[in-house]
């Protein structure tokens, strides 16, 4: 049966976008329609990326009138975007349905080219950063969505919404990375459902090694993606070696600290074995010292990972700072000689803000924040 569940916003009608293929034909299905209509719907949605039904051409026009009634297509509205000054990053604050907001990046690589899954022409990477909540419940205090506090939960479709917005910009789209507003293993099935929507071949078809889902540590959304097919990238956001720091910085690690999280990861390692990620926010004199690294890389040994070295974009409200960059460099070589193969991420779009939740943060002044 066709269920609302995934969504926390009552609806008169149903958004065309929440549904999986199954439920999708079971729609249409209901009307007497045969499969291959469904199969139309899914085209014009995930791969002509309409936004009204007139559009969809082939579908009989009382089919359409049907549709109109019974359904929708979530488009959520730009309320306003801003661009780095070399054109490469630009951030949407994106209002949805019941007017909550939320925020979608894309980032333009015009030094990597790359090769389609069937290797037969060159492209840029253009990279989209997606959220999965309204705000964010895990509270970490040097991120603005954590400092604004936590709304409700997005359905699937309105976490591939944010896709088709830029998709409709950018196309192709060559990698989603969701690590914006929210943390998507609160709602694993409805992070994986809208993840399955952007695999399918009918649908979106992008492949799933160009799906990086980041988490806050919690574990057991990391036991379910452990056991899925699909082989989406594992991303976790680390930012300290020990217990104690780590309390502060990402309160989820009261209830799963760091002995129970590497020991997760080391099982997600095991069943899958694909590396995993690790994000590391550089704060000046927080979690930056040699000492730090040197913890950090013993923690790390032996794992199948690479470590993200992100220099935070400060927020306004956040008493973290950034890094200087000759530490950053410091704490690299640390874990560089220590064997651990270590990233310093490309800064993009720190004078527009790109840090999640600082768009949002700057213009929505009257957000609900729940304690």
């Amino acid at each position: 049966m066709i269920e609302r569940a995934t969504t926390t916003v009552a609806t008169a009608t149903i958004d065309l976008l929440n549904l999986n293929s199954a439920q999708l034909r079971e729609f249409v299905g209901a009307r007497g329609e045969p499969e291959f209509r469904a199969a139309q719907i899914e085209r014009w949605l995930y791969r002509d990326y309409v936004t009204d039904f007139d559009a969809m051409n082939n579908l009989p026009a009382d089919l359409r009138d049907w549709l109109r009634e019974r359904a929708m297509i979530g488009v959520p509205k730009e309320l306003n975007e801003i661009t780095s000054a070399d054109g490469l990053t630009r951030k949407a604050l994106l209002q949805l349905e019941d007017g909550q907001t939320v925020e979608a990046v894309l980032m333009l690589y015009d030094d990597a080219p790359q090769r389609d899954e069937s290797a037969t022409r060159l492209y840029k990477r253009r990279t989209i950063c997606i959220s999965t909540q309204v705000g964010c419940p895990i509270k970490c205090p040097f991120c603005a969505t954590g400092q604004a506090g936590y709304i409700r939960n997005l359905t699937p479709g309105e976490i591939v919404a944010q896709v088709l917005h830029y998709a409709r910009i950018a196309e192709p789209l060559t990698n989603v990375v969701i690590m914006g507003m929210g943390e998507p293993f609160i709602k694993f099935d409805v992070t994986w459902q809208a993840i399955e929507t952007l695999t399918d071949p009918k649908r979106f078809a992008l492949g799933a090694r160009r799906i990086t889902v980041s988490t806050s540590g919690e574990i057991p959304g990391i036991e379910q993606m452990a056991r899925k097919s699909l082989q989406v990238n594992l991303a976790v956001s680390l930012h300290a070696p020990d217990d104690a720091l780590r309390d502060v910085l990402v309160p989820l690690n009261r209830k799963y600290p760091l002995k129970d999280l590497m020991g997760a990861i080391q099982k997600y390692i095991e069943k899958t074995r694909r590396r995993v990620s690790f994000e590391y926010a550089l704060m000046d004199n927080v979690n930056d010292q040699p000492e730090q690294a040197r913890a950090l890389a013993q923690m790390l040994k032996g794992l199948l990972c690479h470590v993200n070295l992100i220099p935070l974009n400060p927020t306004a409200q956040s008493p973290y700072g950034r890094t200087p960059y000759n530490r950053v460099k410091e704490f690299q070589s640390i874990l560089q000689d220590a064997g651990i193969t270590t990233t310093l991420r490309v800064e993009k779009g720190i004078e527009i803000a790109a840090g999640c939740g600082q768009l949002r943060q700057a213009k929505s002044e009257q957000i609900l924040v729940r304690a």
